[in-house]
C-alpha cells in the first residue's frame, strides 16, 4: 500500500475492478485508503473526475488487514520493497492462497522474474507488470513475460494493463527490461560527470532538459525515483551485466548512507525544506 502499489490500487479500482488492498504494516492499507480519498475528491473538484466516479472508486477499494480475501482474486499485483527474497516469499506464500487459475504479477523494476518464479509450484502463471511512478498518470507498462510464462498469463497481464488504459509493452526478462536497462547508465554517467566537475547539478539538469527536451534532469529524476532504491537497482544490474556503466558511484553511496534518497526523505540532490528545491551543492 505504498506510493506504488496505492497507485496500482486506484487505477485498476477506477476500470471497475474490485480491489483489496493488502499491506504487511498495521494500519498502512486503511491509511492508503483514506489519502487516496483525498486524491480522489481533489479530481472530482476539478472537473477531472465525477464525483459519482471518485465514491465508485473509492468504494472498490477494500483495505485488508490479511491476505485471506485474495482467495477469489483474479490478478495480483505485488508492489513490496525491491528485494529478491522478500518478493520470492510474499510469492509463495500468495500460491497457497489463490486459486489455480489466479495471474501471479510483479512489479519489480529491476530484478529477474525467473529469479522471482524459481521455487513456485506453478512459475508459468508469473508475470512482471513493470507500472511506473505516479502510476495513474504515467501510461506505459512493461510487460516481462519468462521462458516459462504461458501465452494465456502474458495475454491476461498485457489486456489488464490495456483495459487500465495504459500502453503496455512487451518485454524479454532481462535485468532492468526497457527503460531502466537504458535509463539507469544514463543517470549513473550524469553522476559521475558532475564528480568530475562538468557541472552543477543546476547546470546539467538544465542542460539536459534544454537541450534534449527531457520533462526533467536527472538529479530531479533521481530525487523523484529515490536514490535508495536507484542504489539497490544498481546492485541488481551491475550483478547481471558487470559493466562499469551499471556500478553506482562513489557519491550516490554516500548520498543514501547519510539519509539523503530525495523527495521521500526532504533532500537528495536537492534539499526541499524550505519548499523550493536547493541543489545541494548551493546549500552552505
Amino acid at each position: 500500500a505504498g506510493i506504488m502499489g496505492a497507485g496500482i490500487a486506484q487505477v485498476a479500482a477506477q476500470a471497475k475492478h474490485r480491489v483489496w488492498l493488502f499491506d504487511a504494516r498495521e494500519g498502512a492499507a486503511r491509511a492508503a485508503k483514506e489519502k487516496l480519498a483525498s486524491t480522489l475528491e481533489g479530481l472530482a473538484r476539478k472537473g477531472k473526475l465525477t464525483d459519482d466516479d471518485a465514491r465508485g472508486t473509492l468504494a472498490r477499494i477494500e483495505p485488508i488487514d490479511a491476505s485471506g480475501p485474495a482467495a477469489s482474486a483474479k490478478l495480483v499485483v505485488e508492489a513490496i520493497v525491491e528485494d529478491l527474497d522478500a518478493k520470492r516469499a510474499l510469492l509463495r506464500e500468495l500460491e497457497t492462497i489463490v486459486a489455480a487459475d489466479c495471474v501471479l504479477a510483479t512489479n519489480t523494476s529491476s530484478i529477474s522474474v525467473t529469479a522471482l518464479a524459481n521455487g513456485l509450484s506453478r512459475p508459468q502463471r508469473l508475470v512482471g507488470m513493470h507500472f511506473f511512478n505516479p502510476v495513474p498518470l504515467m501510461k506505459l507498462v512493461e510487460v516481462v513475460r519468462t521462458i516459462l510464462t504461458t501465452d494465456e498469463t502474458f495475454d491476461a497481464a498485457f489486456e489488464f494493463a490495456k483495459a487500465l488504459g495504459k500502453e503496455p509493452v512487451s518485454c524479454r526478462d532481462n535485468s532492468g527490461f526497457i527503460v531502466n536497462r537504458l535509463l539507469v547508465p544514463y543517470i549513473l554517467d550524469a553522476i559521475r560527470g558532475y564528480e568530475e566537475g562538468i557541472g552543477s547539478i543546476e547546470d546539467i539538469d538544465k542542460a539536459m532538459q534544454l537541450g534534449c527536451g527531457y520533462p526533467m534532469g536527472p538529479f530531479t529524476l533521481l530525487d523523484f525515483v529515490g536514490l535508495d532504491t536507484t542504489y539497490y537497482i544498481t546492485h541488481v544490474m551491475f550483478d547481471e551485466y558487470r559493466e562499469k556503466r551499471f556500478a553506482a558511484p562513489p557519491l550516490l553511496k554516500k548520498m543514501v548512507l547519510a539519509g539523503r534518497f530525495g523527495r521521500k526523505s526532504g533532500a537528495g540532490f536537492y534539499d526541499y525544506s524550505s519548499g523550493t528545491p536547493v541543489a545541494f551543492d548551493k546549500v552552505k
